[in-house]
């Protein structure tokens, strides 16, 4: 679809310049519009944010009454639990450690906490080192410390995340939920990548959500990501990739019925063993869950906003080459998400109990979401320009051929005041090495944002490479993103 989109507007910028002309101003036209949109959105994204930060949530969870309507069982928060999941591969034990010690440090009951380590087997010494260092740290910190071992070569399975997980959790549950006849229905689980930092209040905001929305069994809760665990020792274009994820999640959060499941997040251990747990031969696994559920209970599925943000690692490695290559291995898996575009209309054609409204509004979402991550950036800032280019010499002469360059750099003015929005926004997000910015720090912040174009094309190019690999069936395992030491 994307190179179907550059081939037909290359042969009309050539055969039919003029028509071509009129349908890019309309597009130019669209982005304006929704650059603006955007920006509002992103704003009101920020300011929820904010305000969930500043909420002692341990307060409102205390303002509530028991039991909850969807929940009768529950009688009080102390029968409320939390399975924690965190697969890892071959990250080192300090990147581990810094995600055990932030779920130790927040302002929840950590005997109602279960952690389930996914070590694999097929990292031999890394699996053994973490998980000798784990227990022999954090083994009395929770209610209960589970170190697993996912093996290989498991049939069926794609060597990646989902499968790790999958393992983990059935391991817990037979283990701890199960033994100790813990109701799946009082127990949230929440999947945290292996640098994820949950801030303090971050499980006592999950639970007042999953205890006060309209339905928590056919929902899941969706944090913003922040990667801001080592920001500061990131290259520029590893900054602004970081940033604009986070405000892409913040822009979804404000407009909830758009959002789906992303990285790290949470769900009821009741639906997640009704759909049997996570697929285990996929990729994406962490929107996939989102399409396995709204699938499976016909269409009853949301994503909650929480709001509330947990931080993760920038992609850092020891070398800018090394770190520009590794950005687009890791916005190529994420565009490989691509693939749950042929699971979802499969699964809408083989059910008709979910309502044709839901399956126009997901399906289009999904299809004009990967599209305009394949192609916008280029068509906006290469392609547009073709008719220019390769029209006839004639149509140099046109009012067309004159609007249209107008019209292009009156967008780009407008997407400067989208620019300089998020350089303001990052610099507050930034964590502060000694209580504050410096003046020369908040100017480079703001500086940075300079190269934000460079930045798209370095997402737009891998997304078109996964885009490309699925058209030909040549399909992508999971690539770990590396993990470096954070500098103390």
């Amino acid at each position: 679809m994307a190179w179907g989109t550059f081939v037909l507007l290359i042969l009309g910028s050539w055969i039919s310049p003029g028509i071509t002309a009129i349908i890019l101003i309309a597009f130019i036209s669209f982005w304006f519009l929704r650059t603006i949109y955007f920006s509002v959105l992103l704003y009101l994204g920020y300011q929820k944010t904010k305000q969930s930060i500043a909420t002692d949530w341990n307060d409102r969870l205390r303002s509530l009454s028991f039991p909850p309507k969807k929940i009768p069982s529950l009688t009080s928060i102390d029968d409320l639990w939390h399975l924690v999941v965190i697969p890892t591969a071959h990250e080192p034990y300090e990147v581990l450690e810094g995600t055990l010690r932030a779920i130790a440090g927040t302002a929840y009951d950590q005997k109602r906490i279960i952690v389930v380590v996914g070590c694999e087997a097929r990292f031999p010494d890394s699996a053994q080192e973490k998980q000798k260092l784990i227990t022999e740290n954090f083994s009395d910190t929770f209610s209960k410390l589970i170190i697993t071992i996912h093996p290989e070569n498991i049939p069926g399975e794609l060597k990646g995340k989902s499968a790790n997980q999958s393992f983990a959790i059935r391991q817990a549950l037979r283990e701890v939920v199960d033994p100790r006849k813990i109701p799946y229905e009082h127990i949230i689980v929440s999947v945290l990548d292996s640098d994820t930092r949950v801030s303090q209040y971050f499980f006592s905001c999950l639970s007042w959500h999953y205890l006060t929305c309209p339905h928590p069994l056919r929902s899941s809760f969706q944090p913003i990501p922040l990667y801001t665990n080592n920001i500061w020792e990131a290259p520029i274009i590893s900054r602004i990739l970081a940033f604009s994820t986070t405000f892409w999640q913040m822009i979804q959060q404000a407009r909830p019925e758009a959002l789906i499941t992303y990285s790290s997040q949470s769900i009821g251990l009741q639906p997640l063993s009704e759909i049997g747990f996570w697929q285990e031969n996929i990729v994406s696994e962490d929107s996939r869950i989102f399409y396995q559920c709204h699938l499976y209970f016909d269409g009853d599925w949301r994503a909650i906003p929480l709001a509330i943000p947990v931080s993760m690692d920038a992609n850092v490695a020891p070398t800018l080459r090394e770190t520009v290559y590794n950005i687009y291995r890791q916005q190529r898996r994420w565009a490989y998400g691509a693939e749950n575009i042929p699971y979802l209309l499969y699964g809408y054609s083989k059910n008709s109990r979910i309502p044709l409204g839901k399956k126009i509004r997901h399906g289009f979402s999904m299809i004009e979401g990967f599209h305009s991550w394949n192609t916008h950036s280029i068509v906006l800032l290469v392609v547009g320009w073709l008719p220019l280019w390769f029209g006839p010499k004639s149509f140099s002469f046109t009012l067309l051929s004159y609007n249209l360059p107008q019209i292009a750099g009156t967008f780009m003015r407008v997407a400067l005041i989208g620019i300089m929005l998020t350089g303001y926004l990052s610099m507050t997000l930034m964590p502060r090495k000694n209580g504050k910015l410096l003046l020369k720090e908040k100017m480079g912040l703001m500086l940075q944002w300079i190269l934000a174009p460079v930045s798209v094309l370095l997402s737009t190019i891998p997304a078109l490479d996964a885009s490309t690999r699925l058209m030909f069936g040549k399909y992508m395992g999971f690539w770990v993103t590396p993990k470096q030491k954070i500098k103390k």
